[in-house]
């Protein structure tokens, strides 16, 4: 047997098609017997009848589907968990995730962003594999799109960003919790968000402990495997006693040049990671202590916004909106968090800007700081939370 249609059920039924229809799309607004309805359900079913949901969702102005655009985030090494955090959440909600991979090239991005709205998805989540300021798609509008790790220059868009300041203070932290004072920063030379905040945490985490910043102890480095290596003299030579690596590439290469020179970390120096790719960090010897991204809750937290805002236009809102979501990937790799996983909302000044103009909200997307502000002005920085492991030594000296 061919595709079961419409005209099949309805015969089957000893109904007329319109009633198939109205009973299969659940119409309410129109009165069919309730032995009716169940009993053209009941048939189609048997015949394995699909209502048309494309066709469904054009005459409704809407359908069961959300979009995803993203430069190149499902082929990055390990930013593919926000696409899974934001396919999560859209099940949650009954909901279809249509993801595009753009590779970057803006006339692919424009063919995705006009096929989704010829097939009226709900809203898009737009997302960076780097944390990085953006210039929107034209077409793309606040209401119905959420970035994701990027923002706009306006900062008019709704965007759900890691919170890298508090991710450097938490790094620094750690380091500082052992004892050591003379803590160095490896820093990638860029003035991009990533770079900016965790500086400004590094120096908040040293500001808050009575240290004085000591700008001789930032060495500029590539965040890559050739950085971490060509940075070991540099290091060595400011007699630090531990080091924050501004990622874990850039910490495998620092490994390998200290083990060249006879040294081995924890034993001679202290280091700390950050974006915990498991791959390096799980993986070094001894395992890397780092601080990791939430991609997970990046994504999962975007398509909460998405549809948080469709709930408020329409007036409907219900009770798994006060679900808090930060953290709760067991096996994303943020296990042995030593922060309170929380979101931050606020209005960001500028790319560096003092995330703590924001509240710690827990998730909950409706309680920012300043309420009178429309919630597409917000950005929403998430908690990026310690992986504790072996590369921390405790202070002798």
């Amino acid at each position: 047997m061919g595709k079961v249609t419409l005209q099949d059920v309805a015969k089957a039924a000893g109904v007329s098609t319109a009633t198939v229809s109205w009973a299969v799309n659940d119409k309410r607004d129109v009165r069919i017997p309730e032995s009716t309805r169940k009993k053209v359900r009941k048939v189609a079913r048997e015949l394995g009848y699909h209502p048309n949901a494309l066709a469904k969702g054009l005459a409704q102005g809407s359908s069961s589907l959300i979009g995803f655009i993203s430069d190149d985030v499902a082929t990055s090494p390990f930013a593919g968990q926000v696409i899974r955090g934001a396919q999560d959440e859209a099940w949650r909600h009954n909901k279809i995730l249509l993801v595009v991979d753009t590779g970057g090239k803006e006339s692919i991005e424009r063919s995705a962003f006009d096929f989704m709205m010829e097939h009226q998805v709900e809203g898009i989540i737009y997302s960076s594999w780097i944390h990085q300021e953006i210039t929107p798609l034209e077409g793309f509008s606040p209401d119905n799109t959420v970035l994701v790790n990027c923002f706009d220059k306006a900062h008019e868009f709704p965007a759900v960003v890691p919170d890298e300041r508090q991710g450097g203070r938490e790094a620094t932290e750690l380091l500082l919790k052992a004892g050591h004072r003379r803590i160095a920063y490896l820093k990638h030379p860029n003035s991009k968000p990533d770079s900016v905040g965790r500086l400004a945490g590094y120096r908040d985490a040293l500001q808050a402990a009575g240290i004085e910043y000591d700008p001789s102890l930032v060495i500029s480095a590539y965040a890559n495997q050739e950085g971490g290596y060509g940075a070991a003299d540099a290091l060595l030579a400011t007699h630090a006693t531990a080091a924050f690596c501004h990622n874990d590439r850039l910490a495998m290469g620092l490994y390998d040049a200290l083990h060249e020179r006879g040294l081995h970390v924890p034993d001679d120096i202290s280091l700390v990671g950050f974006d915990n790719q498991e791959v390096i960090s799980a993986h070094l010897h001894p395992a890397l202590t780092t601080v990791g991204l939430p991609q997970y809750d990046l994504g999962k937290l975007g398509v909460r916004m998405l549809l948080e805002r469709d709930e408020d236009d329409s007036g409907d809102k219900d009770d798994s909106d006060n679900e808090d979501i930060s953290g709760d990937e067991g096996d994303a790799g943020f296990s042995g968090s030593e922060t309170g996983d929380s979101v931050r909302s606020d209005v960001p000044q500028s790319d560096g800007a003092d995330s703590s103009t924001g509240t710690d909200v827990d998730g909950d997307l409706d309680k920012p700081e300043h309420s009178d502000r429309p919630r597409q002005r917000m950005m929403n920085r998430v908690t990026c939370p310690a992986v504790i492991r072996d590369s921390i030594a405790r202070y002798q000296g």
